[in-house]
């Protein structure tokens, strides 16, 4: 046995095993986020069940409308997880903490994202990447900005694009700039990596002459530009916003909030081309809405499960 195999036969059992203890944790807001983060977990990435008998885990302290809406909690390069949020409606920057356990946040604060952009109307629904090829976070979020982009002014409530920061500490960030033009009015991104792609799931929230309101794909090959012309929708004849993806046994599985209809929905593929609504296999717990998930171990599971 050469030493890669001998090196093999040590690494793919940990691997598997490293697979199987995974389970997966949802973080979602009710209502108008004015509670704060909910948390769910399942075991097969199909059934939610609500934490904490789905009581707010953490209450908002930022900004003036104390919002907590659209949470994105990701595991950093550095063990931490890292949270963003909506503040408000109307502000121009996001809410942002951190956590060794996902039981006790940092304090938190307001990242004035837009601020210089005097006109900028809102930043909904960030998220953030880790882009391990550049060593640093980018935090992303939509917003309207009057003036720009006349060419899809007047075709929705709205006239939003994707812009984004980065940082590597979350102490000191980047100027704003343009993440994601793909030619109309687009919200509510989540960002994931398959393979040297990377993968962003977007709404189009064109509303005239036709409304959208469906979830579309562009892909780059690097994080932070160069994003393709969206593909056809991936969802059906009804309004779906917040999107939020995981890679899990085989096949891709976009969550999202149909939200006029006051339930949650998803779709799978295998080839990131061809979508089958699988709305009917997944149940989560009433009144979430749009949130992000992320694999856990069954170690913090449990620790979570004891410590609410």
């Amino acid at each position: 046995m050469n030493k890669w195999s001998l090196l093999l036969s040590f690494l793919l059992p940990a691997f598997a095993h490293a697979q199987q203890d995974s389970v997966y944790l949802f973080s979602y807001f009710k209502n108008n986020g004015e509670d704060g983060l909910h948390l769910a977990y399942s075991e097969d990435g199909l059934q939610w069940k609500a934490l904490h008998n789905d009581q707010s885990v953490l209450q908002p302290k930022v900004a003036n409308d104390k919002l907590m809406r659209d949470p994105c909690i990701i595991r950093g390069h550095d063990g931490q997880f890292h949270m963003v949020w909506t503040v408000s409606w109307k502000d121009r920057g996001i809410g942002y903490a951190s956590s060794k356990d996902l039981l006790h946040w940092s304090e938190q604060q307001f990242l004035p994202v837009m601020a210089k952009e005097r006109t900028a109307e809102n930043c909904w629904a960030p998220e953030i990447f880790y882009d391990a090829a550049n060593r640093q976070y980018i935090l992303y979020w939509s917003t309207t900005i009057p003036g720009r982009f006349p060419e899809t002014a007047g075709r929705g409530d709205n006239n939003h694009r994707i812009y984004y920061v980065t940082t590597s500490d979350f102490k000191q960030y980047s100027d704003t700039r343009l993440l994601y033009d793909g030619g109309f009015n687009v919200i509510d991104a989540t960002i994931q990596k398959s393979g040297d792609t990377y993968l962003m799931f977007v709404k189009d929230e064109t509303l005239k002459p036709a409304p959208q309101k469906n979830l579309r794909l562009v892909t780059s090959k690097k994080a932070t530009g160069g994003y393709s012309a969206a593909s056809k929708p991936i969802t059906g004849n009804y309004w779906a916003e917040g999107p939020t993806a995981l890679y899990i046994k085989g096949r891709w599985i976009v969550y999202f909030d149909k939200y006029t209809l006051h339930q949650y929905g998803a779709v799978a593929s295998t080839d990131l081309v061809n979508w089958s609504d699988i709305s009917s296999e997944v149940s989560f717990p009433d009144g979430a809405r749009h949130g992000t998930v992320l694999a856990i171990s069954r170690a913090e599971l449990d620790r979570l499960r004891k410590g609410f």
